[in-house]
């Protein structure tokens, strides 16, 4: 029989019966063989305290249910070691897990952690800071964080995040950086970056998805240089899915990037939905096949498409 702990983030996803969450959860690992410790969390920093405590526990296995965030701040802690990543998809995007091929119905994602079948991916890292999915710098973590403030006055998560894209792209927000790679050197004065952990697919009704999570690399994408009227036309475009890589994004793919400003010294950096002040500069890397997670097996994914 497996033992694992189980961290599930209460607040994940349209969860809001905590307990009946936590008698889903326990039921579902009871009814596949499984004994689990359910650690139920309420908050980022008991989210942080109890991961770090699991990966210095006995349990080989942690499962992280929740977003994408708290599937990343469980990951951070155990990555490196030689701990086993499980996965329960409670948020409201869950792009790891879809990624990896997990299934998003509950049963089915701890049927697949009773079949232990492990694969070393790996994880980007930003000033010593990982993540699973994504980084970005610009508009996106600039907008994130005003749309938090207008919801902590009450307004809706919609509502607020539309005031608070307005809001940013009134200030056509360009800001010139440099990059630098092993290979090369880059000046460029752009509005957004974004830092994929593996390649991003960005074509029509494959945005934000990954074919692989091993390829030891980091896929760069710097937006055009557009004026305001083309920012407005490609947020519009961007939430009808129909950017294009080619006309929309300088892009390449490299190892290890640096990321320098002039001013500020310090940057809105968001990685995995999570926003956090940063020092720059910005050094971006790949820890390659550094997390052990387990996704489903061969046979797995066959008896789901049958």
């Amino acid at each position: 029989m497996l033992k694992c702990a189980a961290i599930i983030n209460a607040g994940s996803g349209t969860q809001s019966d905590t307990d009946q969450l936590k008698e889903r959860v326990s039921a579902a690992f009871e009814s596949n063989g499984i004994e689990a410790k359910i650690i139920l969390v309420e908050s980022g920093a008991e989210l942080i305290k109890s991961a770090q405590n699991c990966a210095q526990s006995e349990f080989e296995i942690i499962v992280a249910g929740g977003g994408d965030g708290t599937i990343s701040a469980v990951a951070a802690a155990i990555v490196g070691t030689n701990k086993t990543l499980g996965v329960l998809p409670l948020g409201t995007l869950n792009h790891f897990s879809k990624d990896l091929g997990i299934p998003q119905d509950l049963d089915e994602a701890v049927r697949v952690i009773t079949e232990n079948n492990i694969k070393e991916v790996d994880v980007g890292e930003v000033n010593e800071q990982i993540f699973l999915n994504n980084s970005s710098l610009g508009l996106y973590p600039s907008i994130v964080r005003r749309r938090e403030r207008q919801q902590r006055l009450g307004q809706s998560k919609w509502y607020a995040a539309f005031w608070a894209t307005v809001a940013v792209l009134r200030r056509y927000p360009f800001f010139a950086i440099k990059l630098k790679t092993e290979n090369e050197e880059l000046t460029r004065r752009t509005p957004f970056i974004f830092i994929g952990n593996n390649e991003y697919e960005m074509e029509v009704f494959n945005i934000g998805t990954r074919k692989c999570l091993d390829a030891g690399k980091l896929s760069v994408y710097l937006l055009r240089r557009t004026g305001r009227t083309g920012l407005v036309k490609l947020a519009l475009r961007s939430i009808f899915g129909l950017l294009r890589q080619a006309k929309d994004f300088e892009s390449f793919c490299t190892a290890e990037v640096l990321i320098e400003t002039r001013r500020p010294k310090k940057m809105l950096v968001a990685f995995d939905g999570e926003v956090r002040l940063m020092e720059t500069p910005l050094n971006y890397r790949v820890r390659e096949k550094s997390l052990r997670v387990i996704v489903p097996s061969v046979k797995s994914i066959s008896d789901t498409e049958t």
